[in-house]
């Protein structure tokens, strides 16, 4: 519940500021505020929609869903990554424009809404910064951005005063939209790998085997399918081998795997037979 709470307050501070952002940039005629004003309010939608999607992601299992409703988080992260990506070729090209026909820039108003940018976006950090599902990261990436690019306004305004140099402006905007891809293409890539039921970062097979196959009781293990549902929550099946006294075994087993980090197990025995 604080998540998702924190998910709406990120939501609110996202939805507010950027109408300001349309403002400063129309009266300071910078096209790194601007682009920023339409980079937030696609975050805005996607913050939205993902606290949406995860609040219905903690609903209980049921008939329909029996592995529960975690993967609607990891929708909404894929969504928002996606927004991310759009905003930035949107951006970029607005930058590139600017660099071929550039206009004066406002840049004691600029200094100016840069420091509100950068006070009210570090709110917005401050409230997704325990983000655990890709989800909330996805949201957390929005934020960090926000920040980092805000102080980046910041100092070419700076620069700009001094040196009247314009031209900084559009590309300060282009350098926000590469590091905002770059980093919507990593995340992408691990809700790709979610989807794709890939063994979760951090947990090795043939050394979890080699663990297994050290327990008490257990004479060998195969068929081991390992998955995660967001990011956090690991799913394992396995085949393992043992003698009598399997409910022991099985024991032992899920405890080990708990420790790895995987909860939800799922074991079928083969009794081994003396030769």
């Amino acid at each position: 519940m604080k998540t998702q709470r924190n998910i709406l307050i990120a939501f609110i501070l996202n939805l507010a500021f950027s109408v300001f952002e349309f403002t400063a940039g129309a009266l300071t005629g910078s096209v790194a505020i601007t682009s920023d004003a339409v980079h937030d309010l696609g975050d805005a939608a996607s913050i939205g929609i993902s606290y949406y999607l995860e609040k219905k992601s903690k609903k209980q299992p049921d008939e329909e869903y029996t592995y529960g409703y975690l993967r609607y988080s990891v929708i909404g992260g894929f969504i928002t990554t996606l927004i991310l990506l759009t905003g930035s070729a949107v951006m970029t090209y607005n930058a590139l424009r600017r660099l071929i026909v550039p206009t004066e820039i406002d840049c004691p108003r600029m200094l100016l809404f840069s420091v509100v940018g950068i006070t009210v976006n570090s709110c917005a950090v401050f409230f997704t910064r325990n983000a655990s599902s890709v989800n909330q990261r996805a949201v957390k990436l929005h934020m960090m951005e926000d920040v980092l690019g805000w102080v980046a306004v910041l100092a070419g305004a700076v620069v700009m005063s001094f040196t009247g140099y314009t031209f900084i402006d559009p590309v300060i905007s282009i350098a926000i939209s590469v590091f905002i891809f770059v980093n919507s293409l990593i995340n992408l890539r691990e809700i790709t790998d979610l989807f794709l039921e890939k063994t979760p970062q951090g947990i090795n097979i043939p050394e979890l085997k080699e663990h297994i196959g050290k327990i008490e009781g257990v004479r060998g293990v195969h068929h081991i399918h390992i998955w995660s549902m967001d990011g956090k929550k690991h799913y394992a099946t396995m085949h393992i081998i043992c003698g009598e006294g399997f409910y022991e075994v099985k024991d032992r087993v899920r405890r080990e795997m708990r420790e790895k980090g995987i909860d939800h197990v799922t074991i079928e025995v083969e009794l081994y037979k003396t030769p």
